[in-house]
């Protein structure tokens, strides 16, 4: 097991279900050095065999949503609380997530982004250490603590919740405008005022 320097994780065995079920560790995107961090849940079927976070449908979604801002993937960082892929796509349990904690704390502090964005219920109850309404909560801003740093959250809805409930294109659109505009992407942070 080894995180070299802070974002990239490799040889890790862990979790014996994730590792028997994985082709690969699906370890973050984007610029070390992100304005926005985005996190999912864990890779699915795609990501496991792309090696990239949010690729497929979901991914075309959160890409579509970024073009729609004025940012483009290469301008975020996205990653998972956890890296490897669970067998039949289920949710990761808890001791997985607790598995991969250090490893998204050590990119946390690595990125130091203006706001952590949560696609979906599993990721911004991990990082908030509390039940999480996602769909009545979207756009909200709360904080994490990692090491003494205390991360700003903003929670969203997964961009797959669009393609099984249209309804939730617009709270999602919504969700990355507000991250696009509090992270000072395009324009001022507006996060002091939170």
């Amino acid at each position: 097991m080894a995180c070299m320097d802070g974002l990239t994780v490799a040889g890790c065995e862990r979790c014996p279900a994730l590792v028997a079920s994985r082709s690969r560790i699906v370890n973050g995107v984007g610029p070390a050095d992100a304005a926005l961090l985005f996190v999912g849940e864990a890779p699915g079927a795609n990501e496991d065999r792309e090696g990239e976070p949010f690729v497929g449908r979901s991914g075309d979604v959160l890409d579509d949503g970024l073009r729609e801002i004025g940012l483009a993937r290469a301008d975020v960082r996205i990653t998972n609380c956890v890296r490897c892929r669970p067998p039949e796509n289920r949710d990761p349990h808890v001791e997985e997530l607790a598995n991969c904690r250090g490893y998204l704390e050590a990119e946390l502090r690595r990125v130091d982004p203006e706001l952590v964005v949560t696609l979906g219920k599993v990721p911004a109850e991990h990082l908030l250490g509390r039940d999480v309404a996602v769909t009545s909560e979207a756009g909200d801003v709360d904080d994490c603590t990692v090491d003494g740093e205390t991360y700003r959250v903003m929670l969203s809805v997964h961009p797959a919740a669009t393609l099984y409930d249209p309804s939730q294109k617009e709270t999602f659109a919504d969700t990355l405008r507000a991250a696009a505009e509090y992270a000072g992407e395009g324009g001022q942070s507006t996060l002091g005022s939170f």
